[in-house]
């Protein structure tokens, strides 16, 4: 077991979040804070300077937002893990966020142990979840799997595409497609253009009629 501290970096738009969560990491035993930023791309370049462990992650953020960076920090420096803290907790964002490489979801309500656990624990290649978070996801796991994998979709439908129209036909809503699909809730909306286009479907009655006859769902 190393003795080095765990190094992270925090990441958040308001000055007052970054210097609380900065003093209340550094009373923690074992972690390091080796700096902070404002927004998604001041934390890329903090990034490559450091090489935290981890980086704690806000979602909301001028520049460049939270679920890119991660994106951006999962793709360029695999080794380092990511952690959002967030006052957001909705299908979308979470979606989003885990979609984007994200090991660990908390909300602004917990507290030091919480977050010093979920650093830890991403740090280790584990994941820990808000309760409320991980109610989400056990939700969005228990809902109608998507349609298997077929080898030819009619209309030159694309086996995503095909998977939106059957969640559609079932009557879930963006926002729960997008968590069904651990996709961003605009991916969703681009498939969904994408989709009615190539099915000549003006509304989603009719895409709904088109999954059902096509046994998309």
């Amino acid at each position: 077991m190393t003795d080095e501290p765990l190094r992270v970096l925090v990441v958040d738009d308001q000055q007052l979040v970054r210097e609380g969560l900065t003093a209340l990491l550094e009373l923690t035993g074992g972690v390091e804070v080796v700096g902070s930023a404002g927004d998604g791309a001041r934390a890329l370049e903090l990034v490559a300077e450091h090489r935290p462990d981890v980086v704690l992650m806000d979602l909301k953020m001028p520049v460049l937002d939270g679920t890119a960076a991660t994106a951006r920090v999962r793709a360029e420096f695999p080794e380092v893990a990511v952690v959002v803290l967030t006052t957001y907790a909705d299908d979308e964002s979470i979606a989003g966020a885990l979609a984007a490489g994200a090991r660990g979801y908390l909300t602004k309500d917990a507290g030091r142990a919480e977050i010093t656990m979920a650093l830890r624990a991403a740090a280790g290649g584990q994941a820990l979840f808000d309760p409320a978070v991980a109610a989400r996801l056990a939700e969005a796991m228990n809902r109608p799997a998507a349609p298997p994998a077929r080898d030819s979709l009619p209309d030159g439908l694309t086996q995503r595409e095909a998977e939106v129209l059957g969640q559609i036909a079932r009557g879930s809503t963006n926002a729960e497609i997008a968590a069904a699909l651990f996709v961003a809730e605009t991916t969703v909306k681009t498939h969904i253009n994408n989709a009615f286009a190539k099915i000549g479907a003006r509304n989603r009655t009719e895409a709904a009629s088109y999954a059902q006859r096509q046994g998309l769902t």
